[in-house]
């Protein structure tokens, strides 16, 4: 899993509440498991027309949110089932950061799992975010996870909270295996110690 320490980048604003994982990525892609090649089931009823052209109206269609990297969206990310396919298609397309009021329980932590970072604001630091998201290509948003801020083009800072452990394991690029591997010569002494005591397992 790649690092999560300071992004700045292009913010796409999303106000919409309660953007389920259905809308993140809808059904028909969920037949693989592999993590890439998802990026063009992102938001898709959103982005797509039945004939596949581009609704132009669409923020990340739009040109000066086509590379976003953050999404600035309404209340209540994330709803919906629990399909880790929504935090692989966010990341395959390159979105490493969102930022909302709340998030559903399933999806914050499949973020974490995944390198990407959930940022919980108050409604009013969120307005003012949206409001840097909707100036486009010309504000970009530099979210610097050490220091726990958020900092817009014209100088202002948002401070957000987040958990000692996840905010450890995204600066040091840590998912669940990775976590694992840690331990690797505890692990690695444990099964030599067991095989020398109990050679018939």
């Amino acid at each position: 899993m790649d690092k999560f320490t300071t992004l700045t980048g292009v913010a796409a604003p999303l106000p919409i509440v309660n953007i389920d994982t259905d809308m993140i990525i809808p059904k028909q892609f969920l037949k693989t498991i592999e993590r890439t090649g998802l990026a063009r089931g992102l938001f898709y009823e959103l982005r797509f027309n039945e004939d596949g052209s581009e609704k132009p109206d669409f923020v990340l269609n739009q040109p000066a949110w086509r590379s976003a990297q953050i999404i600035v969206a309404g209340d209540n990310f994330g709803c919906g089932s629990s399909r880790e396919h929504a935090p692989w298609a966010l990341l395959d397309y390159g979105i490493r950061c969102v930022i909302s009021t709340s998030f559903a329980d399933i999806f914050y932590n499949n973020c974490f799992k995944n390198g990407i970072l959930p940022i919980r604001v108050s409604q009013a630091d969120l307005d003012k975010l949206m409001d840097d998201a909707d100036r486009g290509s010309n504000a970009t948003l530099t979210v610097d996870l050490a220091a726990q801020e958020i900092r817009g083009p014209d100088g202002g800072v948002v401070t957000f909270d987040i958990d000692p452990f996840r905010k450890h394991c995204l600066l040091e690029g840590l998912d669940d295996i990775g976590l694992t591997l840690q331990k690797g010569d505890a692990i690695d002494a444990y099964e030599k110690s067991t095989a020398a005591s109990r050679p018939w397992a």
